[in-house]
Parts: C-alpha cells; sequence; structure tokens
C-alpha cells in the first residue's frame, strides 16, 4: 500500500514532476475512485498562493480541466483533477510528429472554445501549450483535449503574482510584443503558435518557409504576424476564422479512430523504416566476416542442411557397406 496523504488519498504512482510538486495518480477512499492529483510540498507562499489562485480557477467546461476537491496535511497541499489517461498533445507530437490537418483543426478548435470559457471567466491562462492539453479517450472518435495547468492563470483584473517586470509564459509561445500585465490576447498568440507546432512538428520559433502554404497555414502566420491589430482578438473571432479557412468535413473512415486509439494507448506509432541493408564483397574476406557477425538471420535453416548432408552420407555409407 503507498503513502496515504490526508487519510484519504492514497498515492498510487507519479504521472509528472515539476518545479513546484508532482503530479500523482491517486486513490480516493473516500468514493473509491482513480484521480489526478498534484502535491506540493513546498513552504513557498508563492507556490501556495498559486495553488489558491488554481482551486479558484473553477471553469466548467467541456474543454477544460476542472480541480475537483484539496487536502492539506503538515507542511503540503494536495487538490485532485480528473485523470486522463490519454497522455498531453505533446506526447502526441513526440510520437507522430506533424500532425494531418484535420486533426490540427480539431485540437486547435477544441483549444479555442477552451479559451472562450477561461476568457468568458474573465481569466488568462498565460501558459497556453502542447504540454499543457491533455487528451481524453471518448471511444466514439476523436478524444477531447482539456487545456490544463492553471498554476500560473490569473484574472486579467488583479494583481500579478509575479515580482514586478517579470513576465510569466513558455519561451517560444510568448507574443513579442507580450507586456507585464495580462492579456488574453496573447493565450491567442500561444494557442496560433501551437498550432503551427501540430502542423509543422517543428517547435517555434516557425520559419514561415517552412509552413505549409495553405488557408491554415497562411491563417495561423496571420495569428502570430508582427502587427498585433491584424490578429485575431478573441478566441471566439480566431474560431470562425478557422472554420472559414478549412470549412469542416465529415471524417474518413477510421481517421478519427486513430487519435482515439492512441489516447487509449491501443496504437502505437509507426516504426521507423529499416536502414538499408550492408552489401556484401565475396571478395574481401574481413567484410565477409563482419557481415557474419552482424548478420541476424536465424541458423537453423543452415544446420537443418548440413545434417540432412552428414545423414545422406552416412546412409550411402551404410548401403555400400
Amino acid at each position: 500500500m503507498g503513502e496515504v496523504f490526508a487519510g484519504r488519498y492514497e498515492l498510487l504512482e507519479p504521472i509528472a514532476e515539476g518545479g513546484m510538486g508532482a503530479v500523482w495518480q491517486v486513490h480516493d477512499r473516500r468514493d473509491g475512485t482513480v484521480k489526478a492529483a498534484k502535491l506540493l510540498r513546498q513552504r513557498d507562499a508563492s507556490s501556495l498562493l498559486r495553488f489558491i489562485r488554481e482551486q479558484a480557477t473553477r471553469i466548467h467546461h467541456p474543454h477544460v480541466v476542472t480541480p475537483l476537491g484539496w487536502a492539506g496535511e503538515d507542511d503540503s497541499v494536495l487538490f485532485t483533477m480528473p485523470l486522463l489517461r490519454g497522455g498531453s498533445v505533446a506526447m502526441l507530437l513526440g510520437d507522430f510528429g506533424a500532425l494531418p490537418e484535420q486533426w490540427v483543426v480539431a485540437i486547435l478548435d477544441q483549444t479555442l472554445s477552451a479559451l472562450e470559457a477561461v476568457h468568458a471567466a474573465g481569466v488568462v491562462h498565460r501558459d497556453v501549450k502542447p504540454g499543457n492539453l491533455l487528451l481524453e479517450v471518448t471511444g466514439a472518435g476523436v478524444p477531447h483535449v482539456r487545456l490544463s495547468d492553471f498554476g500560473v492563470a490569473v484574472p486579467a483584473d488583479q494583481p500579478r503574482l509575479t515580482e514586478a517586470n517579470v513576465m510569466i509564459g513558455t519561451p517560444g509561445y510568448m507574443a513579442p510584443d507580450q507586456g507585464f500585465d495580462p492579456d488574453p490576447r496573447d493565450d491567442l498568440y500561444a494557442a496560433a503558435v501551437t498550432g503551427l507546432h501540430l502542423l509543422t512538428g517543428a517547435r517555434p520559433p516557425h520559419d514561415p518557409s517552412y509552413v505549409p502554404a495553405t488557408p491554415l497555414g497562411r491563417l495561423l502566420l496571420r495569428a502570430i504576424g508582427s502587427d498585433r491589430s491584424a490578429r485575431p482578438q478573441s478566441a471566439g473571432e480566431f474560431r470562425q476564422l478557422l472554420a472559414q479557412a478549412v470549412p469542416a468535413r465529415p471524417w474518413e473512415p477510421g481517421e478519427a479512430e486513430v487519435l482515439d486509439q492512441y489516447a487509449s494507448g491501443r496504437m502505437s506509432p509507426p516504426p521507423p523504416p529499416p536502414p538499408p541493408p550492408t552489401p556484401r564483397v565475396a571478395e574481401d574476406k574481413t567484410a565477409v566476416r563482419r557481415t557474419k557477425q552482424h548478420d541476424d538471420r536465424p541458423v537453423w535453416p543452415i544446420v537443418a542442411l548440413v545434417l540432412a548432408g552428414v545423414l545422406l552420407l552416412a546412409g550411402s555409407a551404410f548401403l555400400l557397406s
């Protein structure tokens, strides 16, 4: 049995670990369910304040991870959230690289739908990126994407949690003109960078010459352009532009299920192609000998042929005698 926190949550296995704490898979002894839990073991007041802010950010939306509850013990605090077993979009990128356009549109639209709700609640997330987009298995096609980790989120009209003149975010996903005060449009910039990461398979910054010259590629480049006024000004506007750039179409048979199967762990990414065969040069004994040392073909057929030859010779000798 694992460690039990606050007499209720049994720590089963770690999921991830960061600078402020760790995320665990826990068993809730009260209701018998398995949840994800973020465990903070720091006395740092800033970390605890972030915890309180994340607890307060209870935005109920199909594409947002909402905290379920919390508990405290000694100098540690723990709060629980739904356990999403599909991994993150960052893991998906790591396994597959660039994704099909239909997948990019689905993931980006769901992310923007989440940001619509977040911004409507007066909150700026400040760390939109593939690692904070979690996949939820649905069993019926494309899994839900849920925006997670509101540890640095802040209401636009409240004081920052950071020191003065310190910006929060992940390098590469932050707008170059981002100010010190949180702005919902900064989340949209990060969402566009995420879309480019999905479309190209490359981490930011993105060279425009490597972005596909498609309506989707042009929209995403516009959304990270130097002219802030030309970018989408709201998540709703961004979704409308996305729908205009890539009109909705039915999923091809099996096209959506591939993503759901990946998230449920039933499918692995395709293996890399085998290396080209090493040429064999009979005249070079060293080369032939080196080839034999690395030859993984089974030797049983050769052994069988040798044994057959021995038996044939033995039978012939018996008949002649």
